[in-house]
């Protein structure tokens, strides 16, 4: 690590420090169904098309928005709909334009299945100003992980609509695994012609239905080939590629993302699961909710329940006991943390080998 990443990890862990002292809230995900209409092997939240779970009335997450709305009213939170698929809500258009209506940028995750001319211009009238839309390789690879052989023209038909909808802030999210993993070049020359100028790369975790699918997860060296490949690609400029904010990365931080690593569960991201549950960010998948919006506040909790979230130390742990990066890493994501408290994976041990934890 040079000089210069050094000083940019000091930077990120004082802007940090700020942020759990200020804890301003500028992302809010609210997980509106966990219905979906497609059934893919790695679904972390594991949904399905007839969910157990009854979906949350917007009324209910509208008066967590005039909590915040009041409490911080000069702040554009940015609301994220998310499921499942949230396009199988019946009244999402209308809870769209509602959450525009308080003053609140609206933003969507979607698989694109629905997504065609109309449904564009409808999102777009309800106020839509952000889309997240996934791809997940070549057409085998995609219909494969996604357990659909339509869906891979599916989403290049949506793709066609939404980058004609004027200011709307887009990309396209890939989950990459051992699979599609040697045909990312490819991948990359399809989203190009497509007209797709915003990408980002996950990882799968093994947890919901990607628990023991082993081939789902990257071995260590093709961890180091898709950072290899991260690094290449924004090299060229022809499309800019980042990976996602899931862990810290030693040597590549500032390499294959646009910041350094900071996990902002807690720190400026809030979620409201369909249960009414108060959380970090969706990816969150283990049991870590601090409140819930059927018994409290929620802006009381996001202001003094999160302390699980703002001062880790608790996660010096196991692999993290005595690790020297401590420091700038604190545990890696939030989202790897299961029941227990127990890391499930560190990307800094699979970019750089254990003999580098706890300086050893």
């Amino acid at each position: 690590m040079n000089q210069l990443q050094k000083i940019d990890l000091e930077i990120a862990y004082w802007k940090r420090e700020r942020l759990k002292l200020t804890h301003p809230l500028r992302q809010l995900f609210w997980e509106c169904t966990l219905r979906c209409n497609m059934n893919c092997r790695h679904c972390g939240s594991d949904c399905k098309a007839v969910s157990d779970s009854p979906e949350m009335p917007f009324e209910d997450f509208a008066r967590v928005l005039d909590e915040v709305k009041a409490h911080q009213p000069h702040v554009k939170t940015m609301v994220h709909t998310v499921g499942g698929e949230p396009l199988v809500r019946r009244d999402l258009l209308e809870c769209g334009r509602q959450i525009t209506e308080k003053g609140f940028y609206w933003s969507m995750v979607s698989n694109g299945m629905l997504i065609d001319g109309p449904m564009m211009r409808e999102l777009r009238r309800a106020g839509l100003r952000s889309l997240a839309i996934d791809v997940d390789g070549t057409k085998e690879d995609h219909n494969w992980l996604r357990c659909n052989e339509n869906s891979y023209d599916r989403v290049f038909n949506a793709i066609g609509h939404i980058r004609q909808t004027p200011h709307l802030v887009w990309d396209v999210i890939t989950c990459v695994n051992h699979r599609n993993l040697p045909h990312l070049p490819e991948l990359k020359r399809l989203l190009i012609e497509a007209g797709v100028t915003l990408w980002r790369c996950f990882t799968i975790v093994p947890m919901g239905r990607a628990k023991g699918q082993e081939d789902l997860l990257l071995n260590n060296e093709e961890f180091r080939q898709l950072m290899d490949f991260i690094v290449e690609t924004r090299r060229e400029n022809k499309i800019h590629l980042s990976y996602a904010c899931e862990g810290f990365l030693g040597d590549y931080e500032g390499r294959v993302r646009g910041h350094i690593y900071t996990c902002i569960a807690g720190l400026t991201v809030a979620s409201v699961l369909s249960d009414g549950g108060i959380s970090g960010c969706l990816s969150i998948r283990s049991a870590y909710q601090q409140g819930n919006i059927y018994k409290d506040s929620f802006w009381d909790v996001w202001q003094h329940r999160f302390q699980k979230y703002r001062n880790r130390e608790w996660m010096r742990t196991g692999l993290c006991a005595d690790c020297t990066l401590f420091r700038h890493c604190e545990g890696n994501g939030f989202h790897l943390r299961d029941d227990e408290g127990n890391l499930m994976l560190c990307h800094y041990q699979k970019l750089f080998g254990t003999q580098n934890i706890g300086g050893k």
